[in-house]
């Protein structure tokens, strides 16, 4: 019986490439397919039981691929899609791109490598050319929170534009005027999507977003604080900062505190993404929440019927504003459902 080593030799490449070529891995070359493809029917090989959970057999194993564990968000979210997946009999390889997209892509080639039956992916950026090949090469691929524009792929997110327009509308009812947004990375939907949404809003009021007001972060914690340290900078300092997301708005946090400054009565503080600690600082921070558990059975759900042959459809769950004390005013809900 030939071995996985003789159809190497006979096609003059090396184990490695022809394990790619069995498991459809977008990162070989088509003369190298071709050769290996060849020399399997050449020798009559035939993988063993293990190597048949190639693409004729499942593993049952899904991989994760998410933007940062450190994030709570994602923690949470990657925690929800170990359950779901756990109750639909799949087991779930984490990968953590730590909002670097080599290291992303790395996770992904890893993940393939191991035979996944699927990929949940929330991108590092938009335009990974692997993440195009593996939807290309038939890997059933869902994203998740975030997406990539022009990759046909199911898609599972929150809209947030109904939430933020809602804030907007709360800090304006509280006679804030100047208002500032620390952005996430243009790369990334889910940045350019709550700037917009944001700059939208204030329209809507009447509001302008002059460019001062603008902070270019990456959704970790240290550029919100080098954001909201400008901020206070200025001759004019807003009134309110908006972190686009959690880790964002725990750096505004720092800088708010290294200043000696209070909330709301110094300045005022929203992020997007809520999480449990908020309820924890003084004063407890208003933020918009987005529906995680929701999101994550969805995710889960979707690649399932990928897996499975089903065509399953985008889904987009509305997220929504959780009012606290860091902006003033009256409180109307301390927790958000998680």
């Amino acid at each position: 019986m030939a071995s996985i080593k003789d159809v190497a030799a006979e096609a003059g490449v090396s184990v490695a490439t022809v394990s790619r070529v069995l498991n459809s891995h977008p990162s070989v070359s088509e003369e190298a397919r071709t050769r290996v493809l060849a020399a399997v029917e050449a020798l009559g090989y035939r993988p063993n039981a293990v190597a048949r959970s190639l693409r004729t057999a499942q593993t049952r194993t899904l991989g994760l691929v998410i933007s940062d564990v450190l994030n709570p968000y994602f923690t949470e979210l990657a925690r929800f899609v170990e359950e779901e997946a756990r109750a639909l009999g799949y087991s779930v390889i984490i990968g953590n791109a730590d909002e670097r997209p080599e290291l992303q892509d790395h996770h992904i080639r890893t993940l393939i490598d191991r035979r996944i039956d699927g990929l949940l992916v929330s991108p590092a950026d938009g335009g990974s050319p692997l993440m195009r090949d593996v939807a290309l090469g038939g890997t059933p691929m869902v994203f998740v929170d975030r997406w990539i524009p022009g990759i046909d792929v199911p898609v599972v997110r929150a809209d947030g534009t109904g939430a933020v327009k809602d804030l907007v509308a709360h800090l304006h009812g509280l006679g804030h005027r100047r208002l500032a947004i620390i952005a996430g990375p243009a790369a990334t939907t889910t940045g350019n999507e709550r700037v917009e949404a944001f700059r939208e809003a204030m329209r809507g009021l009447g509001l302008a977003l002059p460019d001062a007001y603008i902070g270019q972060g990456d959704f970790q914690a240290a550029s919100g604080r080098r954001a909201t340290e400008r901020f206070l900078a200025l001759a004019e300092p807003p009134e309110v900062v908006f972190a686009a997301d959690n880790l964002m708005a725990l750096g505004a946090l720092d800088a708010i505190r290294a200043r000696g400054l209070r909330m709301p009565d110094d300045i005022a503080l929203a992020a997007f993404d809520d999480i449990p600690w908020f309820v924890h600082t003084d004063p407890p921070i208003t933020a918009i929440a987005q529906p995680t558990a929701d999101l994550a059975r969805a995710a889960v759900r979707a690649l399932a019927d990928l897996i499975e042959g089903r065509t399953p459809q985008s889904v987009t769950l509305p997220a929504r504003l959780v009012v606290r004390r860091s902006c003033g005013g009256a409180v109307t809900n301390q927790r958000s459902d998680r």
